[in-house]
C-alpha cells in the first residue's frame, strides 16, 4: 500500500487527476492524505468533492479554513463568497453528501509508523503532538455535535489571547481552529498573527511558526498546506509545505510518505 500527501486542491480537479495518474493511485490499495482546502477559488470544486465522496474509504482530509467555511455556510444558511466559485456545489442535489464527507474529517492526523503529523496550517510550537491531537479531537467533537451551529457562528475572527484552559468552549474552539487552519506567523509571545499572508521573509517582527527553536531538534515530520506564498520552501527537512499555489498558477504537489519522493502536476 502506498500512502501519499497532497497539497491544497482548492477546486483544481485536472491537476489533481493528473497527479493521481502519475502515481497510478489505486483506491483499493493506496491511501491519500489531503492537507485541506480541497475546495474554493478553483474552477471545479464539485468534481473534487465527487471524487473524494466516491473514494472516501481511501482518503483522509485534515480540514482547512475553506472546508470549514463551507460547513459553516450550510449550517448558518449563508451564501458562499462569490470568489469561492461554489455555486454549483451549493446548488447540487449532493450537497448533503459533501457536507457529511467534510464534517466526518479531522483537523489533524498523526501517523506513528511514519512519525508524521499532518494538518492544514501546521502545529503550534507550544503543543506536543499528543496535545495537538487532543485539541484536534476536541474541535472535531464540537463541529460534529448537535451544537455545531453555535460553534460555527463563533468560529470567525481573532480569538482571546488567554491560555486555552482559561477559555470557554466556544473561544477554545475558535483558538484551535485558527491555529490548525489559519496560522502562518507568530509574534514574540507565540501569539498568532492572522493578517500577514506573505512569504516567510515578509515580516521583520514576526516569525513563521516552523522557525521556532523546537523544530530544529524535532525528529517528527510535519506536513502542512495553506501557505502558498512559501512556494513549498521551508529550508527544513522535517517541515514539509505542500501548498505550491496551484490555484494561483503554480503546480500541485504530492509527496510519497514512505519514499519521500515528490510529484508535481505540469
Amino acid at each position: 500500500m502506498a500512502q501519499y500527501a497532497i497539497g491544497d486542491l482548492q477546486g483544481c480537479y485536472k491537476p489533481f487527476a493528473q497527479l493521481l495518474e502519475i502515481v497510478d493511485f489505486n483506491p483499493s490499495r493506496d491511501h491519500l492524505y489531503l492537507v485541506g482546502d480541497v475546495i474554493a477559488r478553483g474552477p471545479d470544486s464539485q468534481a473534487c468533492l465527487d471524487f473524494l465522496c466516491h473514494n472516501q474509504h481511501a482518503i483522509s482530509i485534515t480540514l482547512g479554513n475553506h472546508d470549514l467555511h463551507l460547513l459553516a455556510c450550510v449550517a448558518l444558511n449563508k451564501a458562499p463568497n462569490p470568489k469561492d466559485k461554489l455555486e454549483n456545489v451549493f446548488a447540487s442535489s449532493r450537497l448533503s453528501q459533501y457536507v457529511a464527507l467534510l464534517r466526518a474529517q479531522p483537523l489533524a492526523v498523526f501517523l506513528p509508523e511514519l512519525d508524521t503529523f499532518i494538518s492544514h496550517a501546521g502545529i503550534h510550537p507550544d503543543w506536543s503532538v499528543s496535545q495537538a491531537m487532543e485539541l484536534a479531537q476536541f474541535a472535531q467533537q464540537c463541529y460534529q455535535s448537535d451544537e455545531a451551529l453555535s460553534y460555527f457562528a463563533n468560529m470567525y475572527g481573532e480569538h482571546p489571547k488567554q491560555a486555552l484552559n482559561k477559555l470557554n468552549s466556544h473561544d477554545k474552539f475558535k483558538a484551535v481552529v485558527n491555529t490548525f487552519t489559519r496560522m502562518r506567523f507568530l509574534d514574540d509571545k507565540q501569539q498568532l498573527n492572522l493578517s500577514n499572508k506573505g512569504p516567510a521573509s515578509s515580516a521583520k517582527v514576526l516569525s513563521p511558526w516552523f522557525k521556532h527553536e523546537r523544530f530544529k531538534h524535532d525528529r517528527t515530520r510535519y506536513i502542512f498546506g495553506h501557505w502558498a506564498a512559501l512556494e513549498g520552501k521551508t529550508n527544513m527537512k522535517n517541515i514539509i509545505a505542500l501548498d505550491t499555489g496551484c490555484v494561483w498558477g503554480g503546480p500541485m504537489t504530492m509527496l510519497d510518505l514512505q519514499t519521500s519522493e515528490y510529484f508535481s502536476s505540469k
